[in-house]
C-alpha cells in the first residue's frame, strides 16, 4: 500500500509540474500571490470548507521594519474531515486545520504549497487512516483549480 502511495504521489508531482520535501506539495501559479490566494479562498469558501484565518506574513514582517517577499498563509478545514483523520491519531490535531501557503520565491514565481496528508499520517504514526487518501485528493484539487488558467 505504501509503494502505491508513494508512486501516486510521485506521478502527481509529475504532471502538477509540483514539487515535494519533507511533505511539502508545491505547484506552481501563474498568478501574483494575491490573486493566487483570492482564488484558493474562493475555492475552498465554494467547496463549503472553514476559513479559519488568511495572515499575511509579509504585512507582519513590514510592522517590524522587515522584508518578506509575498507569502500568504490559509488555514481551512471542516470537522467531517479533520475528526476522523483525530480519531486515526489524535496528535495529528497540531497539524490540523489545513494549511496552504501561497509565496514568491527569489525569482519571482509564485507558489501554492501545502502538507501532503500522507506525511503528516506518517508523521503521526496513522499511515492506515482511511480518511488519508480523500484529504490528499481534495488537496490536490483544489490547489489545481487554484492555480489553473483560464480558458480564453
Amino acid at each position: 500500500m505504501k509503494t502505491i502511495f508513494v508512486a501516486t504521489l510521485l506521478l502527481m508531482m509529475t504532471f502538477t509540474g509540483g514539487f515535494a520535501a519533507d511533505g511539502l506539495v508545491s505547484v506552481k501559479s501563474p498568478y501574483s500571490t494575491i490573486q493566487t490566494m483570492d482564488r484558493l479562498e474562493e475555492i475552498v469558501t465554494q467547496k463549503g470548507l472553514t476559513v479559519f484565518a488568511r495572515i499575511d506574513h509579509a504585512k507582519g514582517a513590514q510592522r517590524i521594519g522587515k522584508f518578506l517577499r509575498p507569502t500568504e498563509l490559509l488555514m481551512f478545514g471542516n470537522p467531517q474531515g479533520g475528526t476522523p483523520f483525530m480519531e486515526c491519531a489524535q496528535t495529528v490535531a497540531i497539524d490540523l486545520p489545513l494549511k496552504a501557503l501561497v509565496w514568491e520565491d527569489q525569482q519571482g514565481q509564485v507558489w501554492l504549497s501545502y502538507n501532503e496528508p500522507g506525511y503528516l499520517a506518517a508523521r503521526h504514526a496513522a499511515g492506515t487512516c482511511p480518511v488519508v487518501d480523500n484529504l490528499s485528493r481534495a488537496l490536490n484539487g483544489i490547489s489545481q483549480k487554484a492555480v489553473e488558467t483560464e480558458a480564453k
